[in-house]
């Protein structure tokens, strides 16, 4: 536990000087005959075969972006092509050394890394096992087409496979590695340790530091490479990382058979632009790249500067990290010096740079350099290196006819790209193991406190139980992740003050004690890099929970939530699952930048499941239905109900297990007269409204929690509607771009024959949440509801407005913007 770890003002105040080791820069000597020793005639002749292979490869797509054609071959590429040419050596030599155990996620310039990794774990695996992975993806589709090119022997074929998968996938077609929907910039194939590419510079690098953290935790074998360029420096996800993967708490207090700290490489390949941006000496100050490490840690995250533009010094560092990476000293960085010959795009002319260095680039080209090393250590000759790059144009002919072709390589269908937007799956577990425990749950303080609390909010005489003995919405919240931690031996959950502290809002008082610390633990305060490296651990086969304590610090993890989480199961075509719950609380009484509901957000989002439960009951069910689903859930929870006991549910909040239906809003209270539909803490409030109209007019109001954002079913609503002809929508969230518009049009498309006026929505003000104080003037009140279905719905006799609710008043706002 941190308490542990005394802070000792003697220490820390004492007079010292840091003294910074040493970073190796371009330290590696060429040794032909350990190297031969060490790779092989073969292996290093492959070497340079793999190196023209991405160079030819890219080669031909520039041809016909630039010009619609390749060797004789009309196509017009649509898409994009950030191209590699120049940065083989650096791919290629990355990959000798690692094992499709070994994972490599990159950047949206990454077809070289991509072949590279697959052609290496081509050359390791033996024929067999490589017949069996070809046969088994996508249903054997791929290499059906990939066989109908010229073959030598099952390698050759896998070589087919490998170059025909990635191409169809950029040209986006059906047989390509993820069924033309990642495309360009996020091809991969996962069996052969190729992962996620993303088209967000830095993106990658969260995203591996959660599959590194994967693999720490549920023991699994191989590193993680996490590829990003020079200038994904400057992105704050990167920086955020290397925090987070480089925490002192794994080797302080995490169980030393985990293994230490996660096996994650930052690797940027140094190109000096990113985009047009000179790194070195314009938009940087670091001038050395691996100077970063010495920020980091006391080991400089063991960082150095490697000659990519040598092959086999990027295979020999790889080599040296991955030995420190399995033993659990990392993170590393490595600074691995490579160049862009081609521009940002095809698009790109190069403006900002000048010919004679582009020039200088191209005459230290390291295809040429390796064959010349490789001919005059006697290992091959001109002849036959010339052969092989004509075996390889020839071979790649063969690939481009068939992923031209629209009769051979077709698209999919739009329900095709439907189908794959959620995997819907339901899995008790992510693997079969026992999972790792310090306790039985029997034996839980917080578990054995909640056997004595009432659970449900009344007693037998109908009067509310005090809250010391109310069983609240925060113990629902517990126990439904107190059962899938039990269940689930991957579930592990990181966030701010997650642990000892109890969770910000107690929801975690008491999985101190249950859970080992590799399963729950705090994370720097670094939101971009808790949300990213929980997909990282859901799509590498985990299930992750992560923890942003309030809604409004969504915006520093938005890339991260609408870019990643969201769309990586569609982008695989279905490929991956995403088992990720977001808890977000969603604030009050702490000003502008803590008590917003950014629920409208995240429903723009096509791919996230969204829900906010607003009774214990429903916070259990619906976590529990989250924690076993596959899919990315962004789950809110209000502040304003973490003491809130069970009100509707009379047989109170159940012990054992159970879901919510997913989707389905509920009836709070039923009504003929007019619809309430609510969504969050507003349920309350329009609890009060419903009494009030029906003490004072007679009013019958139906009520209806929405619960879900997404999916919803509105066969609730619209019967409710039918039988009422009117609709009030209440949440917290501000009334411009509420999620509650997009539910009016709906309805109103849905049932417009039977409503008797315009659907309202009701919601806090367009400015700024201000102090505790003022919260009254900002959030919904029950006057609010009364006065909204007063003055647009039905007047009510005798009522004297407290508010100013009229059509009237919506112009004024949105003429002033507020």
């Amino acid at each position: 536990m941190p308490k542990s770890l005394l802070i000792s003002p003697a220490e820390v105040r004492k007079a010292q000087v840091i003294t910074i080791k040493d970073i190796p820069v371009n330290q590696y000597k060429p040794d032909f005959k350990k190297e031969l020793a060490t790779y092989g005639k073969d292996r290093l002749i492959k070497v340079w075969y793999d190196m023209v292979t991405i160079r030819e490869f890219e080669t031909m797509l520039n041809s016909f972006k630039t010009m619609g054609s390749w060797n004789g071959i009309e196509y017009n590429h649509k898409g994009p092509a950030h191209l590699s040419i120049g940065q083989e050596a650096a791919a290629v030599g990355q990959c000798i050394n690692l094992t499709i155990d070994d994972f490599i996620f990159g950047s949206h310039r990454s077809h070289g890394e991509i072949l590279a990794k697959c052609y290496s774990a081509i050359w390791q695996l033996d024929e067999n096992r490589l017949e069996s992975i070809m046969k088994g993806f996508l249903n054997g589709e791929t290499l059906g087409i990939a066989e109908k090119a010229p073959y030598k022997n099952i390698k050759d074929l896998a070589e087919n496979f490998v170059l025909y998968g990635t191409l169809a996938e950029i040209f986006a077609r059906k047989a390509g590695f993820n069924r033309g929907l990642g495309g360009s910039m996020h091809a991969f194939f996962t069996p052969f340790g190729s992962m996620p590419n993303n088209a967000i510079v830095g993106g990658s690098a969260d995203i591996a530091t959660g599959s590194a953290l994967y693999k720490r935790i549920n023991r699994k074998p191989g590193i993680v490479i996490a590829n990003i360029g020079d200038a994904s420096m400057g992105c704050g996800p990167v920086w955020e990382a290397m925090m987070l993967a480089s925490m002192d708490q794994y080797r302080t207090l995490w169980p030393e058979d985990v293994g230490g700290a996660p096996p994650i490489l930052f690797n940027f390949f140094n190109n000096f632009y990113g985009m047009g941006g000179q790194t070195m000496g314009e938009t940087m100050g670091y001038q050395v790249l691996a100077r970063i490490g010495a920020g980091v840690n006391p080991d400089n995250m063991h960082s150095e500067r490697v000659d990519g533009y040598n092959p086999l010094a990027v295979a020999e560092a790889i080599s040296r990290k991955k030995e420190l990476l399995l033993a659990g000293k990392g993170p590393v960085l490595l600074d691995t010096l490579t160049y862009r010959i081609s521009g940002h795009s095809p698009s790109d002319a190069s403006s900002y740079r000048t010919p004679e260095e582009i020039k200088l680039w191209q005459e230290a080209d390291a295809i040429e350099a390796f064959g010349k090393y490789l001919i005059e250590n006697g290992l091959t000759n001109k002849a036959e290196l010339e052969a092989l790059r004509t075996a390889v144009v020839q071979k790649l002919l063969e690939v481009v006819k068939l992923a031209t072709n629209d009769q051979i390589s077709e698209r999919v269908s739009g329900q095709f790209i439907e189908s794959v937007m959620f995997s819907n799956g339901k899995l008790e577990k992510m693997e079969d193991r026992p999972p790792e425990l310090l306790q039985d749950i029997k034996e839980n303080p917080r578990y054995k406190a909640l056997q004595g609390k009432l659970r449900y909010g009344f007693d037998s005489e109908g009067k509310p139980v005090s809250k010391n003995k109310a069983f609240q919405f925060r113990d629902a919240l517990f126990e439904a992740l107190a059962y899938r931690f039990m269940v689930d031996p991957s579930m592990a959950a990181w966030g701010e003050e997650n642990r000892d502290w109890g969770g910000a809002f107690a929801v975690y008082r008491g999985l101190t004690e249950l859970l080992p610390y590799h399963r729950l633990f705090n994370s720097p305060i670094s939101e971009g890099a808790i949300v990213g490296a929980g997909v990282g651990y859901a799509l590498s086969g985990g299930r992750a929970v992560v923890e942003l304590m309030y809604c409004d610090f969504m915006g520093r993890a938005g890339d991260e939530i609408f870019n990643q989480a969201a769309k990586w199961q569609a982008m695989s075509a279905g490929l991956l699952k995403m088992p990720l719950v977001v808890r977000v609380s969603v604030g009050n009484k702490y000003g502008a930048q803590h008590s917003q509901d950014w629920s409208a957000l995240v429903a723009h989002i096509p791919g996230l499941k969204v829900m906010f439960p607003a009774t214990p009951y429903d916070a259990k069910g619906m976590l529990n239905l989250a924690l076993r689903g596959t899919d990315p859930v962004i789950f809110f929870e209000s502040q304003l109900l973490y003491d809130v006991s069970e009100q509707f549910e009379k047989g109170g909040v159940p012990e054992g297990y159970y879901e919510v239906p997913e989707g389905e809003p509920s009836i709070r209270r039923q009504g003929k007269d007019l619809t309430i539909a609510t969504l969050g803490a507003t349920l309350y409030k329009a609890m009060e409204a419903a009494q009030v109209l029906q003490s004072q007019w007679g009013i019958e109001a139906e009520v209806i929690d929405l619960r879900f954002i997404n999916p919803l079913n509105y066969e609730k609503i619209l019967e409710s509607v039918k039988k009422t002809g009117k609709l009030i929508l209440a949440s917290d969230a501000v009334e411009r771009g509420s999620f509650l518009h997009t539910v009016a049009s709906n309805v109103q498309t849905l049932a417009f024959d039977y409503l008797d006026g315009p659907v309202a929505v009701v919601g806090s003000r367009n400015w700024i949440t201000p102090a505790a104080e003022m919260e009254n003037l900002y959030f919904p009140q029950k006057e609010w509801i009364i006065d909204t279905i007063h003055e647009r719905m039905l007047p009510l006799k005798g009522h004297i407005p407290t508010t100013v609710q009229t059509t009237g008043e919506l112009v004024r706002r949105n003429r002033l913007g507020v």
